[in-house]
């Protein structure tokens, strides 16, 4: 029997994580051919997640567990989740039942015929509509100016197969924009379209910044555009300013004693001058920040335990 790694992370998800195990089990209940192994990776919950998961391992030894030390973030945590898996596959799912665990068995028989990705692709969605198009007009953003190709409407939900996890494990990322390492290191992919449902139960645990950091990772990993449009708006401000200049010099030579020039032209020029330099300044400091967290090469994530692994004493 194939054995199938189902990874989870989750952080204060004490209302959905019962409900997702209930519907992987059911999944693989009718699954005659497959294993299963379902890795819980807790971000250091500060609710009863982690007792509940605990709860689980105790009557399931299909239920695995990684807590750790304190919450690592959305980006490191299901990364560090893949690569402790064993099986022939891993399928990556949010805990909170957004990523439908009914999609298990269509992910399975794509890469059943070959592919070794298979990825579940959010054509629709019930979540917020205006959230839904923020998400939309990035992905279509990072897909026209990344420099390889990006998957639009896709949050990491799918299918990798051992070759691809084992390639991960080579690269080393301290702080990866998976979404991205997808399509870069290759690999035969599926797409699966589905209907993202509503969260029912519990809140998201994504806010401005969380949403913020992903996206400028997805920049600043697979994109040069950001930096080259510092001195594409540099050039032409400039040669705006030069033609301003001289189309106001010679007005005032024209019309020397009805021309004012005033003091309101020189203030609204320092303010954007001023704001295009800190928009770029800060841009640069998001590559700088990149480089230096690779520099650093901090573990994805510490331990804090670990239960019904094969070596529980990490």
């Amino acid at each position: 029997m194939r054995l199938i790694s189902v990874v989870t992370p989750c952080y204060n998800e004490e209302e959905n994580v019962m409900e997702l195990y209930t519907q992987v089990k059911r999944v693989f209940a009718g699954l005659e051919d497959y294993t299963y192994e379902h890795i819980f990776i807790d971000n250091a919950s500060k609710d009863e997640t982690v007792s509940i998961l605990k709860k689980l391992a105790k009557s399931d030894n299909k239920v695995k567990i990684i807590v750790n030390s304190r919450n690592f973030g959305h980006i490191r945590s299901p990364y560090y989740g893949l690569l402790q898996t064993g099986g022939d596959a891993a399928i990556l799912m949010a805990s909170d039942l957004q990523d439908p665990p009914a999609m298990i068995e269509d992910f399975i028989s794509k890469w059943e015929g070959g592919f070794k990705i298979v990825v579940g692709v959010k054509t629709k969605s019930e979540e917020n509509p205006v959230m839904f198009a923020v998400r939309k007009l990035y992905y279509n953003l990072i897909g026209k100016y990344a420099e390889t190709e990006q998957i639009k409407n896709f949050t990491g939900f799918g299918l990798y197969d051992k070759k691809f996890i084992d390639t991960l494990r080579q690269l080393k990322e301290p702080y990866p924009y998976f979404r991205g390492l997808i399509t870069e290191i290759g690999f035969e992919r599926a797409q699966i379209e589905f209907v993202q449902p509503k969260r029912k139960k519990g809140i998201t645990k994504n806010n401005f910044y969380t949403l913020y950091d992903i996206a400028m990772l997805g920049f600043v990993n697979h994109s040069k555009v950001p930096l080259r449009m510092a001195t594409f708006i540099g050039f032409s401000v400039a040669i705006l300013s030069l033609l301003l200049a001289i189309v106001y010099f010679v007005y005032k030579i024209i019309f020397w004693s009805q021309f004012q020039v005033g003091i309101a032209p020189m203030v609204i020029g320092v303010f954007f001058f001023g704001a295009v330099q800190l928009l770029f300044i800060g841009i640069i400091g998001e590559y700088i920040g990149a480089i230096y967290t690779q520099v650093k090469n901090r573990p994805l994530v510490v331990e804090r335990e670990r239960i019904n692994f094969d070596h529980d004493d990490f």
